[in-house]
């Protein structure tokens, strides 16, 4: 495959920063560094603005540097900078060829239409799961042929330790309201009979006033000293947060991927979560059809203190969970799987072949 002279890749500011990460900053960065070792010469535009939120100054910027792009150039763009730029991006399809990274759609009923117009006057729309390109296909009415799915990967992981009563819950999200640390904690105020202590990974400064407001309900729920918000965690404290737990509990109300589920199944950890978006394909089945997890309707924190409680009780039920997630960690593609099929699509546009 012989790769162009330049890809530009239009990316949110401070995709790198360990304060706030995201699974779609780790895939962008994951993404375009593997792209430079197969000979790509990829240049990064960091685009400052609070995406898909921007403002008009940024909307501006945007097009400064699309503008400094030249004609039929290939340009990545980050699924956030182009739900909220239109007015941007679709002049410049005429020009460049756009590829849009759609990591979630957007689920603003005011940001779709905007957010649509971008994804048609793209060349091609990668998207991170199939249940994104179901969506993308359906409803918006994009053309399937320019619609491409290029999954996550996950790195291998050593086997967590965990527990054998299962006592060491985890979850990974930002407490955002999306992630749906509320439901996880109403779930939880229904077991304290049992015993178990939850840790929640994730930024309290992505959304501060959410974030207060969840410690808040913790403390009112009487949780405060079974429940630990420590913040982000990356790199080896993530690793280890991971190398401790038994079981992953993700109460997202909406989920495209799910890459802390990966994750969590990299180390052999069960998921137990919401039966919603891509989470289902994510937490995926053993050869012989067992699910390495237990899922409940999102947003039912009854069901979810019932799934917990199962998991808790059941010594049977966690060892079977637990052996089908061992067996479900070698499966799970890797990061050279999600690059060959950017790269296939990203050389068909270079030459005019469908991927």
């Amino acid at each position: 495959m012989s790769p162009p002279a330049t890809l530009h890749a239009v990316v949110p500011e401070g995709i790198d920063d360990l304060a706030h990460p995201s699974g779609g900053n780790v895939y962008d960065r994951r993404l375009l560094d593997a792209l430079r070792t197969r000979g790509w010469r990829v240049r990064e535009h960091a685009v400052p603005g609070a995406w898909p939120r921007a403002e008009a100054r940024d909307r501006a910027h945007l097009g400064e540097v699309l503008a400094s792009v030249p004609d039929g150039s290939l340009v990545l763009v980050d699924g956030l900078v182009a739900a909220d730029a239109p007015e941007v991006l679709v002049p410049a399809a005429a020009r460049v060829r756009l590829v849009v990274l759609l990591h979630m759609p957007s689920a603003r009923p005011d940001a779709a239409d905007r957010e649509r117009a971008v994804l048609a006057a793209a060349a091609a729309v990668l998207a991170t799961s199939d249940s994104t390109r179901r969506l993308l296909v359906g409803p918006n009415a994009l053309d399937p042929r320019a619609v491409h799915v290029a999954e996550p990967g996950v790195d291998p992981a050593p086997l967590a330790s965990g527990t054998k009563a299962g006592v060491a819950l985890l979850s990974v999200a930002a407490v955002t309201p999306g992630k749906g640390h509320d439901v996880l904690l109403d779930a939880l105020s229904g077991l304290r009979d049992l015993a178990w202590r939850c840790v929640c990974v994730g930024s309290l400064t992505r959304d501060p006033i959410w974030a207060t407001r969840t410690l808040r309900q913790a403390q009112l729920a009487g949780l405060d000293d079974r429940v630990d918000f420590p913040g982000a965690r990356v790199g080896p404290a993530l690793a280890a947060s991971y190398a401790g737990a038994d079981a992953l509990v993700l109460a997202t109300r909406a989920e495209s991927y799910g890459m802390v589920a990966a994750e969590a199944l990299a180390c052999g950890i069960p998921v137990i979560g919401s039966d919603v978006g891509g989470l289902p394909d994510t937490v995926g089945q053993t050869p012989d059809g067992r699910v390495p997890g237990l899922l409940v309707p999102p947003g039912d924190a009854p069901a979810l203190a019932r799934a917990l409680r199962r998991w808790l009780e059941d010594d049977a039920l966690r060892q079977d969970l637990r052996a089908a997630a061992r067996e479900r960690r070698g499966s799970l593609p890797g990061w050279a799987v999600t690059t060959d099929r950017v790269e296939t699509v990203l050389a068909g546009l270079l030459t005019g072949v469908a991927a």
